[in-house]
């Protein structure tokens, strides 16, 4: 292979090891793509000490190994992090696996959270309300009161939530199912 086709070969396997290494980060890949890692650094070895005439081509290998330097730069950091316990990517795994497991009502409830958010916004939207201060929490801990006083009447997963418009203004009726 001549040197054009080198750069062109190392440039491709550059952009492969970056993918790698995002995928590693991400969880994705279960370990460091080390040997691709080996392949990149032989091809940024392989015309170091031969003079490149063209200067285009000459140019395009510099910025190549310059950019490998920036990524090996950020992947040590990257990894070092992960080996700290300072990466966000383990710091949400870990904070996962400390937590309990949420019961099966709850579980339930997040989907049916989120509809009964919908059509609250939606209702208000429809009687021309502002939907400035109604958020997520403000719903949900709705809910939760609705759900402690009546759950000495039914069980939680018993409850079921709508939105009715009584008087021009939405508001969240519970019932039995």
């Amino acid at each position: 292979m001549g040197i054009p086709d080198d750069i062109e070969q190392f440039e491709k396997i550059l952009k492969e090891l970056t993918i790698k290494y995002e995928q590693y980060f991400l969880g994705l890949e279960k370990r460091e793509p080390l040997r691709l890692l080996e392949e990149v650094e032989r091809l940024a070895r392989k015309h170091t000490a031969a003079a490149v005439a063209n200067t285009m081509l000459q140019f395009r290998y510099n910025a190549l190994k310059s950019r490998l330097s920036s990524y090996r730069q950020y992947w040590n950091r990257t990894n070092r992090m992960i080996e700290e316990g300072r990466y966000s990517r383990d710091r949400f795994k870990m904070e996962m696996k400390s937590r309990k497991p949420a019961p099966a009502a709850d579980a339930k409830a997040a989907p049916e959270e989120d509809d009964i958010f919908r059509q609250y916004l939606e209702a208000c939207k429809s009687c021309n309300l502002p939907i400035n201060g109604i958020t997520r929490e403000t719903i949900s801990a709705s809910l939760e009161k609705f759900r402690s006083g009546l759950s000495d009447k039914y069980e939680p997963d018993r409850i079921e939530f709508r939105v009715q418009i009584e008087g021009g203004k939405p508001k969240i009726k519970a019932r039995p199912k």
